[in-house]
């Protein structure tokens, strides 16, 4: 069990992340979400021993962060965007050398190469130079290197970004295989990858977190407010009509072809009756109303947006 509670990171005199607070069980993969700045890095780095917290805890099996470092860190692995590799030795020899940095036994590190070159779909580059490999077989090797000294909590910090579509597939199954008797935090901005990896979300915006649980219970959050509509006009006249409506709390454009215009809309309440006549009236012609169906970017617009309010 990974527990965060009330995790708070300052900066000079600047709060990162505030008041942060979630859990993790073994077996579980989380996706940590938020925009550009919302504190996902520092959560992580914090999480993963490399920066304190100037208060709050964090426990891995009862350990804390603060109270016990060292053995910790044994308990994590870290995985960084960009993973640090040692490009002129070969897989198993990297792995090996990984191992022995996290105190591993020479019989120990030896059992569990080919464990961890399984996990991560290795099988058969174990002798090849890590130089010679594609980008997604190196984030494979980054995988394996962070799980070489099997830890109970596994941070991986943008896993899939740079991958063609063919290793997106793969890295998610290599993904799934790692939330098999551990706990697994992930951070992405591949929202529909993060939708389709992880049991669970946890929202960050302005270093708070602001929404926690399944896609189906955000959305359930969010109400039955929110509509996208599709209609026949310009798109620049369509977004200046929809924020001078009253009936309109947010909307936000979607790029179709002309001479359509597209917005997603909350309204404030269920006026829906009310409100489509009113398009019609203003000279667009309603061609599609919708109701998102559990789209992980409009939760994710919507959540942002609700918590820069609040």
């Amino acid at each position: 069990m990974i527990e965060v509670r009330e995790l708070t990171r300052y900066y000079g005199h600047t709060p990162v992340i505030e008041g942060v607070s979630f859990k993790i069980a073994r077996g579980e993969i989380v996706g940590l979400l938020g925009l550009n700045g919302a504190g996902k890095t520092t959560t992580m780095r914090v999480l993963a021993g490399v920066l304190s917290p100037s208060s709050g805890s964090v426990t891995v099996d009862g350990t804390d962060v603060v109270g016990a470092p060292d053995d910790l860190k044994r308990r994590i692995g870290f995985l960084p965007e960009t993973p640090p590799q040692y490009e002129d030795m070969t897989v198993a020899a990297f792995l090996a050398h990984a191992g022995k940095l996290k105190g591993m036994s020479s019989a120990d590190v030896k059992r569990r190469i080919p464990e961890v070159v399984a996990q991560a779909h290795l099988e058969g580059r174990e002798n090849q130079v890590i130089s010679t490999l594609s980008h997604g077989y190196r984030k494979r090797v980054g995988v394996a290197q962070t799980v070489i000294h099997n830890p109970s909590l596994v941070i991986l910090d943008e896993p899939i970004s740079g991958l063609d579509p063919v290793q997106i597939v793969e890295m998610r199954r290599v993904i799934r295989n790692l939330g098999e008797g551990r706990a697994v935090l992930i951070s992405s901005h591949i929202l529909n990858e993060i939708s389709q990896t992880c049991d669970r979300l946890v929202v960050l915006h302005g270093g708070r977190k602001i929404a926690e649980g399944t896609e189906a219970e955000l959305t359930r959050r969010l109400g039955d407010t929110r509509i996208v509509i599709t209609v026949r006009g310009g798109q620049q006249e369509f977004e200046a009509w929809l924020q001078a409506n009253p009936r309109v709390e947010h909307c936000f454009p979607r790029v179709v072809p002309a001479p359509f215009a597209s917005a997603i809309v909350d309204l404030h309440g269920d006026i829906r009756e009310q409100f489509i006549p009113e398009i019609a009236a203003a000279g667009f012609g309603v061609r599609l109303v919708e109701v998102p169906d559990d789209e992980l970017e409009e939760i994710f617009l919507g959540l942002t947006r609700t918590g820069a309010t609040a």
